[in-house]
């Protein structure tokens, strides 16, 4: 007996060697085990697994316990494993989305050992001494308590040291975690930037994504397999990748992609010409709605606030639907920067997190540029057309005719890159405003008969037009240059590059240019270094959603020591500046 206790050790450390090490080779392991069931038994445990499956609360942790009931005094067979081989750029992807700022949590259903070498694979996580990971494991609530402890001191004293740290768990310590340790383990997904959770079920990957919403963070889920829906329709973003294990993913997802790689063009070039366009889009919206309503509340004064409209419903509504609106539209074909230059600068995706083309402050840019606008417009056609023997509707055709030539302007102006169609859209459109309008005062019920011939032939008509022109663009185009020239941005020295077509700057060498251009100043936004660790970052950021994740880093989350012992947090960990 005792040398059949002695055999069979040795047979169970034979497989349990063999699958640490398929593990560390970074393949899926599979263990083959079989008993033989009663009829009664096999009978018993159907009923209880089809309960089971058929719930509609705890589902899986309820099948999982009736397949335990199941899974004991097994023989094991063997050892299987199959190799999960990356596909082609995945590295290269995480790297380059990592100096964009972004982070990337690790889930999935693997042991341990082979999740952490997949994240070693992928350059998901480093090797020591560059980075360093730490475990969360345990199997009752009080020591996984400790273990977590234990790693947020961790993470709080180093966040502030070079060294790349990452965190990994498993299922059933997450699942303790998510139950009684939520707060701090939300403290430590402020900390950190990477993480391995392994052996994870499709409802806790749902449950950390939306643990990481509730940290303000803007998160996107990428999965191949109808285990990662739950995921991807938790995140903000959902990204499937259609491949061999089935289309679940990719019809669940908000975009689907072929491949891994795919991805960093989708949030790189795609991504950051969408946030781009539809800045602009949205403001300009706001802007060309509040121009005509401000001529409208300026003319209001004049007549006494009599409640007369100084433009008729057709000129109101072709104004918003037609003038106005086509232009706009050929914004999609817009781009600031090529896609190459994008793709060799990751870190201005920065300018997006931060907000900087989309906020309060740029709001209110455009509402004081409407404001601006409008009196311009209102003053020089009242003053104009003082002593002139003027109808209501000769008015009101050239305070309109002013918007649309500001219009034109402010849309060239934002424009960054002009094709044939955007030319088309913007100037015969313009054009196609006074075709419209001579065909209409051909009419003679329209209400605005041959007031459109009267003012084309006045030479007082087109010197208003150029003088509302001149007056309300020439702020716009002075301080647009005095920024371009004397306080660029790093976009706006990689736009000179590219015009220029000289040689192309990337942000590790854009110190040097602006200080050969600019006589050895500083610029503050992106232009150090990225591997020299620096503040540069901290005016882009500094009112964004992450500037709110430094204090939430510090926050009293600490549920395992008092007030008067807690360590102070540093720099967090989530915002990458080396």
């Amino acid at each position: 007996m005792r040398l059949f206790f002695l055999w069979l050790i040795v047979q169970i450390k034979t497989f349990v060697d063999a699958v640490d090490k398929y593990a560390q080779l970074g393949l899926r392991t599979l263990c083959l085990g079989w008993r033989e069931l009663s009829l009664e038994e096999y009978l018993e445990w159907s009923r209880l697994f089809k309960e089971a499956n058929s719930a509609l609360v705890d589902r899986e942790w309820k099948v999982a316990e009736v397949c335990q009931k199941l899974e004991h005094t097994l023989d094991i067979l063997g050892i299987s494993a199959i190799e999960d081989r990356l596909q082609d750029g995945v590295p290269e992807t995480i790297e380059i989305l990592r100096q964009s700022g972004i982070n990337f949590w690790m889930l999935t259903g693997d042991k341990q050992s082979t999740a952490i070498q997949i994240a070693l694979l992928c350059n998901l996580i480093s090797s020591e001494p560059k980075g360093q990971l730490l475990y969360i494991n345990g199997k009752t609530e009080d020591e996984v308590a400790r273990s977590l402890e234990r790693v947020l001191l961790t993470m709080r004293i180093t966040s502030s040291e070079p060294k790349e740290l990452a965190f990994v768990v498993d299922g059933w310590a997450l699942e303790i975690i998510l139950t009684r340790y939520k707060e701090a383990f939300t403290e430590l997904a402020v900390l950190s930037k990477t993480a391995i959770c392994c052996r994870v079920t499709p409802s806790q990957k749902a449950q950390l994504v939306k643990l990481l919403k509730s940290c303000d963070y803007r998160t996107l889920a990428i999965g191949d397999g109808g285990n990662d829906v739950r995921m991807i329709q938790q995140a903000h973003i959902g990204v499937g990748i259609s491949g061999r294990e089935g289309l679940q993913a990719a019809r669940a997802a908000d975009y689907s992609i072929g491949k891994f790689r795919f991805l960093k063009r989708l949030i790189l070039v795609h991504g950051r010409y969408s946030y781009n366009r539809t800045a602009f889009l949205s403001q300009y919206s706001f802007y060309k709605s509040l121009l005509i309503c401000f001529i409208q509340i300026l003319f209001s004064f004049v007549s006494g606030i009599a409640g007369t409209s100084l433009f008729n419903s057709v000129s109101l509504m072709a104004y918003n639907v037609f003038y106005t609106s086509i232009p706009v539209l050929t914004t999609v074909l817009d781009k600031d920067l090529s896609e190459k230059t994008v793709t060799q600068n990751p870190e201005i995706l920065l300018y997006c997190q931060a907000g900087r083309l989309l906020n309060p402050s740029t709001f209110a840019g455009w509402f004081g540029r409407s404001l601006y606008h409008a009196i311009v417009v209102f003053l020089i056609t009242i003053h104009a057309y003082a002593n002139e023997k003027s109808e209501m509707e000769e008015l009101s055709m050239v305070a309109l005719s002013g918007s649309i030539w500001l219009q034109a302007f402010v849309v060239t102006l934002e424009m960054s890159s002009f094709t044939f169609l955007q030319f088309l859209a913007i100037w015969g459109n313009f054009a196609a405003f006074y075709v419209i309008n001579l065909c209409i005062s051909t009419i003679p019920t329209a209400g605005m008969y041959t007031i459109m011939f009267r003012l084309c032939r006045q030479p007082s008509y087109w010197i208003t037009m150029l003088l509302i022109s001149g007056v309300g663009m020439g702020p716009v185009l002075a301080l647009k240059y005095f920024r371009y020239t004397y306080s660029p941005s790093a976009i706006n020295i990689l736009q000179k590059a590219e015009r220029s077509r000289g040689p192309m700057y990337t942000l590790v060498n854009l110190e040097s240019q602006l200080r050969s251009e600019q006589g050895n100043s500083t610029n503050s936004i992106l232009t150090a270094p990225v591997k020299n660790k620096n503040s540069v970052y901290e005016p882009l950021l500094s009112d964004s959603p992450m500037a709110s994740r430094r204090s939430l880093a510090s926050s009293s989350f600490d549920i395992f020591q008092p007030a008067q012992s807690r360590v102070p947090a540093a720099y967090p960990r989530n915002i990458k500046t080396s």
